[in-house]
């Protein structure tokens, strides 16, 4: 008497696709935790697992060594980052400078100190050092000053802070240990 009337359902019910839905039912819980689990890996042992971390590391930092030698901008550090960095490595790389050759000449007139010589190379040894200093530091901020005006004609938006100690610096150390590696050859026009 107060039952209700069961209508009988269509065999094939009709299909309602909600605009923005995802047009497939919703896996159960189970099929979707299936789906996730993956087979463990873990390491048996401490030293294992010790083992393949330092592994795990040394690949990364053989990634970052090789990105930040061929300059990728990913993996270089900030101060290295950025357009007008890059002009700034560029533009030292591109010409041959004294500051680069420093170490090499220190060497031999430390080399030269050592020998027993005469008075003319003993001078030489004396004042050879400062002489090459003071040139290296002329170098070093006519370097800068190019830069600078090279950067703020070129990149008028971006900052510039210290672009010209950055270039300086560069200069300074021997050009196959420059990191990032140097991108241009020497004397090739800086673009």
């Amino acid at each position: 008497m107060f039952r209700r009337r069961t209508q009988e359902a269509p065999e094939n019910p009709p299909q309602v696709v909600k605009p923005g839905g995802k047009g497939r039912p919703t896996p159960k819980r189970s099929e979707a935790e299936k789906r996730r689990r993956q087979p463990i890996t873990a390491p048996s042992t401490r030293k294992e697992a010790y083992q393949k971390l330092r592994e795990r590391q040394a690949a990364d930092r053989v990634k970052v060594r090789e990105g930040m030698s061929r300059g990728d901008e990913k993996y270089l550090l900030k101060r290295d980052k950025g357009p007008v960095r890059r002009l700034a490595r560029d533009y030292v790389d591109s010409r041959r400078t004294v500051g680069s050759y420093l170490m090499y000449f220190m060497f031999v007139i430390v080399a030269i100190s050592l020998i027993p010589v005469g008075v003319a190379a003993r001078t030489l040894t004396l004042f050879a050092p400062p002489l090459l200093l003071i040139v290296v530091l002329a170098e070093g901020l006519f370097l800068s000053r190019g830069i600078k005006r090279i950067a703020s004609e070129r990149y008028p938006d971006e900052d510039q802070k210290g672009v010209g100690m950055y270039a300086a610096m560069r200069a300074m150390q021997i050009r196959r240990l420059r990191q990032p590696a140097p991108q241009v050859k020497l004397g090739e026009k800086v673009r």
